[in-house]
């Protein structure tokens, strides 16, 4: 019997082609690397996987997909406004065409009056002044100066050195300190995962034909899949980075590349043993980050703490029903405040906020605020400084897959089951607009913060349909459905959020209809639950660009100055430059692409 052959080393290719370019308003991408990330193979102690019975109730083992988390040491102070124009004038958007006005009488509401002073700020941005850090108002948790001055704290164990079973092998590239040396600050670290291998990689690095597709140091893990995994931007250094993983066997590992250091966090699942879904520094903090475990529980670690065996704290608040009519309530149970006074090991923080799993979670860009989606298709707003629920939010059709802020806070994208893009608006604290287009379920969403004004959005979505598609926004493109006049004559523009103030007729009516629902939190604020929606009051928003860019499920999109970043569930990523036609026709040279890197 012949043995299968198992790839063990990077392929990068540079295909040409029409086929591998993506024409939009502002001119066309084309594909510059297609990089194959090489699949280990399962450790001879890993038990063999069997095909799934569709029918069976026990829940399947966690599926590791490709993700990326890109750094720039160094990134270019002064940004150039060669992708930041005014995208009205892209010629496929058509975003002068449509208007959600009824009339020109109508005033703009307030997400299209930010801009020029005449309404409110936008979400995000109301508080002026730098938001405060989490947990500042415990003075156990601030941060103790190192013995020698600024230099960063390291973790202990050396990875290339440990005996440890979690690890199976580490191996460094040959010449790892020459590389190092060479890198340019302004060029680009990509940290990946793939099945039980988890990829340290130069995207900028030139020095030999296949230099990008060569790891300067590739982990391969004995049982466990890394799921997920975060740079912490603020420690960064040219010497320095922290970067937290999140595994499938509930471990956490906070891992130093430059030193090849390690600490591992949740050891055994200790506090927790469910697996990881998402992994996320908080902002600001040097120590703590965030973590979704999929038993529906955010914990808050300090990677510098030890861990104990956690116990539910007795005096932990939630965010509930009160009349007992839930069989499961909407709830954010605080199991351990920030503001305990028991700090002396992780975990710093921790709630209950489903009973299913969290698939994504993401921080607001004024680190106020961060929205949580599951499985049960819930979108959750958390005020996660005073640990509070404030809006729950119900998708379309099946469970959220993927969630994401835009640059100034004002909105918020989701996507999964339901095979669409939805917009929110958390000024107005409603949905705005469903956009179509994928063929099946929706699996990354993020916006492109080179492509975005006061105005005007991009943002772009892959999904399982192999399909990658952009979008342009903006609130007065969007055409009104025809069914909307069916109601009282009042635009989303004059769109007044529902009071909180509702009667008990209200309250009640929920078991009969979707009614809004408002509970009592914890410290006197209420927790709004919306209704869902119907499609025909709801505007639909095209795409501007769709197009098939793979022969596998497309699982993650990230946008960067020069390029967009796709990948698929087997390991190809693809890096798309942007157009290089500046808005005068001017050639500009980008980093990575042969300029000034």
């Amino acid at each position: 019997m012949a043995t299968p052959l198992v790839e063990t080393n990077n392929i990068l290719t540079h295909p040409s082609g029409n086929e591998y370019q993506l024409a939009v308003g502002e001119g066309t991408y084309v594909l510059r690397d297609h990089l194959h990330l090489a699949t280990p193979p399962p450790h001879p102690s890993e038990a063999p996987t069997t095909n799934p019975n569709p029918l069976a109730t026990t829940p399947s083992p966690p599926i590791a997909v490709v993700k990326l988390s890109c750094v720039i040491i160094s990134p270019r102070k002064v940004t150039p406004q060669l992708y930041k124009v005014i995208t009205a004038d892209s010629t496929r958007s058509n975003l002068a065409t449509y208007s959600i006005k009824e009339s020109e009488r109508e005033s703009r509401n307030s997400n299209e009056t930010a801009s020029d002073g005449l309404g409110p700020p936008p979400f995000g941005t109301r508080t002026p002044g730098k938001a405060p850090a989490f947990g500042e108002g415990n003075p156990l948790l601030i941060t103790v100066a190192v013995k020698d001055g600024f230099k960063r704290r390291k973790p202990k164990t050396n990875m290339v050195k440990s005996n440890s079973s979690f690890i199976s092998r580490v191996i460094p590239h040959e010449a790892m300190s020459k590389r190092l040396q060479e890198h340019n600050s302004e060029g680009r670290f990509a940290f990946v995962n793939i099945n039980r291998a988890f990829q340290w990689l130069d995207l900028s690095s030139t020095n030999t034909p296949n230099a990008k597709a060569e790891p300067i140091t590739k982990i391969l893990f004995t049982k466990a899949h890394i799921l997920c995994h975060d740079v912490n931007p603020l420690t960064k250094t040219a010497s320095h980075l922290d970067v937290i993983l999140g595994s499938s066997t509930a471990d956490i590992l906070w891992y130093e590349p430059f030193s090849q250091k390690y600490n591992r966090i949740n050891k055994n699942g200790i506090i927790n043993a469910s697996p990881v879904s998402e992994i996320r520094w908080i902002p600001g903090s040097e120590n703590l980050f965030l973590v979704s475990h999929m038993d529906g529980n955010l914990i808050v670690y300090d990677k510098e703490r030890d861990d104990v065996a956690f116990v539910p704290e007795e005096n932990g608040s939630s965010t509930s029903e009160k009349n007992g009519l839930e069989t499961e309530p909407k709830v954010l149970h605080i199991n351990k405040s920030v503001n305990s006074r028991n700090q002396k090991a992780n975990p710093v923080a921790a709630w209950k906020i489903s009973n299913h799993r969290i698939n994504a979670f993401s921080f607001s860009p004024d680190s106020r605020h961060m929205a949580v989606v599951s499985e049960d298709g819930t979108l959750q707003i958390v005020d996660y400084l005073k640990e509070r629920l404030t809006d729950l939010y119900t998708s379309y059709y099946g469970g959220f897959a993927c969630v994401c802020w835009s640059p100034d806070g004002k909105y918020v994208l989701t996507g999964g089951q339901d095979d669409l893009v939805s917009i929110w608006s958390l000024a107005e604290r409603r949905i705005v607009a469903r956009c179509p287009g994928h063929h099946s379920w929706v699996t990354a969403v993020a916006f492109d913060p080179w492509r975005c004004d006061e105005r005007n959005y991009r943002f772009g979505s892959v999904g399982e349909d192999r399909r990658l598609l952009l979008w342009d926004f903006n609130v007065g493109m969007l055409h009104r459905p025809k069914a909307a006049s069916v109601r009282q004559r009042s635009s989303v523009s004059s769109y007044i959020p529902a009071s909180r103030n509702r009667t008990e007729s209200q309250i009640t009516a929920r078991l009969r209809s979707s009614s809004n629902l408002t509970t009592q939190s914890s410290d006197g604020e209420d927790l709004i639950e919306h209704p869902v929606e119907s499609r025909t009051l709801t505007a639909e928003l095209p795409p501007v660009m769709s197009k098939s860019v793979d022969d596998d499920p497309l699982c993650w999109i990230g946008f960067e100055e020069d390029c967009i970043i796709t990948a698929c569930t087997e390991g190809h990523v693809r890096t798309w430059d942007r157009p290089k036609e500046g808005i005068n026709g001017s050639q500009i040279n980008l980093p990575g692409t042969g300029g000034d890197f």
